[in-house]
């Protein structure tokens, strides 16, 4: 399984990106770009974005040949082959964005899925990133260890603190103080009953989410390991380790 680039969010306040074009095509991206804080330039020599909006097919050819030659990376508009960068469908809860990416494929999916997590998801998600990092002292001092507060914050959002709960930035330190949290410190297992991530249980997607080493036998599914932190490792073993420490995960298929 592999991603069509790497998601990452870039910092424009300030800096120089150049717009190439006109029309409602180009006027889209200049809100998005001053939505972003970035200086909206037609040339500039420290520019390193480029976005081409060009209706004509060899005109745009010609201005993202002519960007790529000064090493501006580019996104040209209703143009996937000639990208180098896209752009995603955001859900704005400041501080909190959410980006729906296709890789170009498709536009129209992006933005479907974009407006059905905007009726999804509360204003009051933005607050609640904000309460989460005035804890973050609290939290340290209850927690010293990084991998005990990381899964002491999933089982409080995976439980008393629901995101999607309006009320929830009220209740942060209430839930990351509880008691609930210990349930945390063991290690879990995930027996499979198909090789379809979609068939997990929500218990057996929040262990793996939260997972600090993913254990498991040498032919269990990819996909669903994919289901796992990135920069948590993956250790195949042939049998079930004797113990499970706190932040492991062993995953096998059902017998």
């Amino acid at each position: 399984m592999s991603w069509p680039g790497l998601p990452v969010l870039v910092s424009l306040a300030g800096r120089p990106v150049i717009l190439v074009g006109d029309g409602e095509a180009a006027a889209a991206k200049r809100r998005l770009l001053e939505r972003a804080g970035a200086t909206i330039v037609g040339d500039h020599p420290d520019a390193r974005l480029g976005i081409v909006a060009v209706e004509d097919d060899a005109a745009a050819e010609r201005a993202v040949a002519r960007l790529r030659a000064r090493g501006v990376l580019v996104n040209a508009v209703d143009r996937p082959a000639l990208c180098d960068f896209t752009l995603p469908a955001v859900v704005d809860r400041a501080p909190v964005l959410v980006a729906v990416m296709t890789g170009g494929v498709s536009a129209g999916l992006a933005a479907a899925l974009r407006q059905r997590l905007e009726a999804l998801l509360p204003a009051s998600l933005g607050r609640l990133a904000t309460a989460l990092a005035e804890a973050r002292t609290m939290l340290k001092a209850r927690y010293p260890d990084a991998g005990d507060r990381r899964r002491a914050i999933g089982a409080a959002l995976a439980g008393p603190l629901d995101p999607l709960e309006p009320d929830a930035p009220d209740r942060v330190e209430a839930a990351l103080l509880g008691d609930g949290s210990e349930e945390t410190r063991a290690g879990a297992e995930v027996r499979l009953v198909s090789d379809d991530p979609d068939d997990l249980t929500l218990r057996q997607a929040r262990a793996l989410a939260l997972a600090e080493r993913v254990l498991h036998r040498p032919d269990a599914p990819a996909a669903v390991l994919a289901r796992a932190r990135a920069d948590a490792p993956r250790l195949p073993r042939a049998e079930r380790p004797a113990r499970l420490d706190a932040g492991d995960v062993w995953v096998e298929r059902a017998r």
